[in-house]
């Protein structure tokens, strides 16, 4: 048994069972089809939508775009649990994302020592293990942020994931449309340029319900992307709060002008849980924020790294 996924105006995968033989199903696509499973046999209470109802998919889409145009780059303690070809890691992480596509991620020691550092410039990839005494370079390229991630998603997606924000693919005017979904969220379906279509499940933040639909901030619940019935990746963003901006970086010895934030005052709400899993290779990894902030000041070279002494480079690329 094994799940095949498709999209719909409605929800995000639509599940058909065959008896036929197939190859085992990973851990990822595992969990997807259990968590439909689910949905189906307990089934979900209707939830009427809100009274002033967004008119079209470019709406939403631009009032999601103005929920989260305050944040331009977060910071975060995490704990990280991944499923890849190392099978399942569990990490403490401190974390740093900048728009468009800047990432910086060190996974540190219960001591607070780091083992291994990844940055990404949008265009450059370093990771460094420490522990191995080894380095690795390379475009900034999908399989290379999988190096520490497991999962192979460009790194523009996994900034604005992490941010809570939905990607959106290229699309020309018109090749989108949008539908209340009576489980409680707006479905949202875009078809991309390049033959991928996306759903997007937003929903407006409870305070917000009885507002305008022009005045509405929205959360992103789920995220999918597939191609020619095929599954790129899915994300899923939980617990919601509010996060406040970050402070400015101040020299404790008072020799250096204090670094001001990254953005303006931001109080966007930020996912604190946010659960991105690709089927094929079967990969998750699950971002659980500890402490994030917006627009944390950002020091010059925080994106980019170079090798210690000692340490074996190797250049690195897709195939």
């Amino acid at each position: 048994m094994t799940c095949t996924y498709r999209m719909d105006d409605h929800v995000p995968f639509a599940i058909s069972l065959e008896a036929a033989t197939v190859a085992p199903m990973g851990a990822a696509s595992a969990s997807v089809c259990a968590s439909v499973l689910v949905i189906l046999v307990t089934g979900c209470a209707h939830v009427a939508p809100p009274a002033s109802l967004i008119p079209s998919a470019d709406d939403a889409l631009a009032r999601m775009h103005a929920t989260f145009a305050c944040g331009r780059a977060t910071q975060a303690s995490a704990k990280v649990d991944e499923f890849g070809d190392r099978g399942r890691v569990r990490a403490d992480m401190l974390l740093f994302t900048a728009r468009p596509a800047r990432i910086r991620m060190d996974i540190v020691s219960p001591f607070g020592v780091a083992l291994a550092t990844l940055t990404s410039d949008g265009a450059r990839f370093a990771l460094s293990d420490l522990r191995d005494k080894r380095a690795f370079v390379g475009p900034a390229a999908a399989c290379n942020i999988a190096r520490l991630t497991t999962v192979p998603v460009p790194g523009h997606v996994l900034v604005d994931l992490l941010r809570g924000e939905a990607p959106v693919l290229r699309h020309a005017s018109g090749a989108t449309r949008i539908s209340w979904n009576d489980r409680g969220f707006y479905s949202l379906v875009i078809a991309g340029t390049e033959g991928a279509i996306e759903v997007v499940h937003l929903v407006p933040r409870p305070d917000d319900w009885g507002r305008p639909w022009t005045d509405q901030r929205l959360r992103v619940l789920d995220v999918a992307v597939e191609q020619q019935g095929y599954i790129l990746y899915h994300a899923e963003l939980s617990a919601h709060v509010r996060v406040s901006t970050a402070s400015p970086r101040v020299d404790p010895d008072g020799l250096a002008p204090p670094i001001p934030p990254s953005g303006p005052v931001c109080d966007a709400e930020i996912p604190r849980r946010i659960h991105v899993e690709v089927p094929d290779p079967a990969a998750d990894v699950r971002f659980n924020y500890e402490d994030v902030t917006w627009n944390p000041p950002l020091i010059d070279g925080l994106f980019e790294q170079t090798s210690s002494p000692g340490m074996r480079v190797e250049f690195v690329d897709c195939p």
